[in-house]
């Protein structure tokens, strides 16, 4: 599972830090992080796909958004029983009948 997460977030952190360092120019002297690659890259692909190229990345956003989704759907699937586990107890622990019960939080107006 370990790895699973770690080829799942791999790519989406390479890719976010690609955009934003090539979005706002900070190249640091490497090539592939200036903003004519960006502009490049989304003109490639926007001839490409036929499509402008400004509304790629809200795609990819939204892509990546439905993949997390369907990431979490799965760890959530195999770790169930744990996550019910959790949840019980929790939810013991914040509502003790003995709290509501007590002489303190009954009130005294006839």
């Amino acid at each position: 599972m370990k790895w699973f997460l770690v080829f799942w977030a791999g790519p989406i952190v390479f890719l976010g830090g690609w955009y934003w360092l090539s979005y706002y120019d900070m190249n640091f002297g490497i090539f592939m992080l200036t903003r004519q690659v960006h502009d490049l890259t989304f003109a490639v692909y926007g001839k490409v796909l036929g499509i402008p190229p400004e509304t790629i990345p809200p795609l990819v956003a939204r892509a990546i958004a439905v993949d997390s989704l369907v990431v979490f759907a799965i760890i959530g699937f195999r770790k169930r029983k744990s996550i019910i586990a959790w949840w019980k107890a929790r939810q013991a622990l914040n509502s003790s009948s003995a709290d509501l019960a007590s002489k303190e939080s009954l009130s005294s107006a006839p």
